[in-house]
């Protein structure tokens, strides 16, 4: 005959938590999320302190005449009068959107080609390739920065080393940052010589390429062009997306290097007026920060629209390896 103990009552099973351990389980998740905002605490101080609050001071200040020496115990409401008055009655206004349409939608298409031009040349196992690599992706590490603006504007002024190098080949230079026909001109060139970033991000792009798509269209009887409009062009569409949106808001975005050839004014006779200085103009120099808020908040609405509009039209031309379209 078979014995059977009596299962011992005092002793727990480990499938059917207590009380107790459901407790210090939830003591555990606590303390886990307090230590979890606890070390976000400084992003998230600084996302106040920096952007949300003087984000949402600027909305207001964008209803008022605030002028930056009146206290704001004195600030005037004005309701939507900035907004009428900039979409109105400020010829300035709509000069600065023509000019920095007109910068956007040449600079950011050929900086983008000339990005996506040098990639495929340094996409091969050439020695030395990497110095180049490193050389062309200098430019960008400058940046905005004001020191290469004013080199800018030296090497293309009247004495410039560009006006130098026409005349080896007797060709006579003209003053390019002070004709106001090529001043802007001179900012494109600018902007497109500053191709490393995106070429970096083309470049790794094309390494996820893969090498049997390429010998299929051999096979096929595809010549180059062929296999890049076919192969390397859909495959690379969600970097050139990518790339497209970064460059096309730092594009509208530009300052520095107008602010630099200009000395602050957009000249000369405003042909480097870009929005962003046309703003600062209007809220440091003019003094009207009521007015200047308001135009922030119109570019900010404007640059949200334009990168809505791609990525509304991205699913038409944007392509991803698992055969999706998002």
């Amino acid at each position: 005959m078979a014995l059977t103990t009596a299962p011992d009552p005092t002793r727990r099973t480990g499938s059917v938590p207590t009380p107790a351990d459901r407790r210090g389980v939830g003591r555990t998740r606590h303390g886990d999320g307090l230590a979890g905002y606890v070390f976000l605490s400084p992003w998230l101080l600084g996302l106040m302190a920096v952007t949300a609050i003087p984000m949402l001071l600027s909305l207001y200040l964008s209803f008022t005449n605030y002028d930056i020496l009146t206290p704001f115990s004195e600030v005037e409401w004005v309701g939507f009068a900035n907004y009428e008055r900039m979409f109105t009655a400020d010829p300035s206004y709509w000069h600065s959107v023509r000019v920095t349409l007109t910068f956007a939608l040449v600079a950011v298409p050929l900086k983008l080609a000339a990005a996506l031009g040098v990639a495929l040349l340094l996409n091969r196992a050439w020695r030395g390739v990497g110095l180049f690599r490193g050389l062309f992706y200098l430019p960008s590490l400058l940046g905005g920065s004001v020191a290469l603006a004013i080199v800018w504007v030296n090497m293309f002024n009247r004495e410039g080393a560009f006006n130098s190098l026409l005349a080896v080949v007797g060709i006579e230079g003209k003053p390019w940052v002070n004709d106001p026909d090529w001043a802007l001109e001179t900012l494109m060139v600018l902007a497109i010589w500053q191709f490393g970033a995106p070429m970096v991000i083309f470049l790794a792009g094309l390494k996820q390429v893969p090498t049997e798509l390429y010998e299929a269209a051999s096979v096929d009887g595809a010549g180059k062009w062929r296999q890049f409009v076919a192969v390397t062009l859909p495959m690379l569409s969600p970097v050139i997306f990518f790339n497209l949106v970064l460059e096309t808001i730092n594009g509208f975005q530009g300052f520095t290097a107008a602010f630099v050839l200009s000395n602050g004014t957009g000249g000369p006779v405003d042909s480097t007026l870009m929005y962003t200085l046309n703003l600062y103009i209007t809220g440091f120099t003019d003094l009207e920060m009521g007015y200047a808020s308001a135009m922030a908040w119109v570019f900010l609405v404007a640059i949200a629209i334009i990168t809505a509009i791609f990525f509304s039209t991205g699913r038409f031309w944007v392509h991803y390896s698992d055969g999706e379209d998002r």
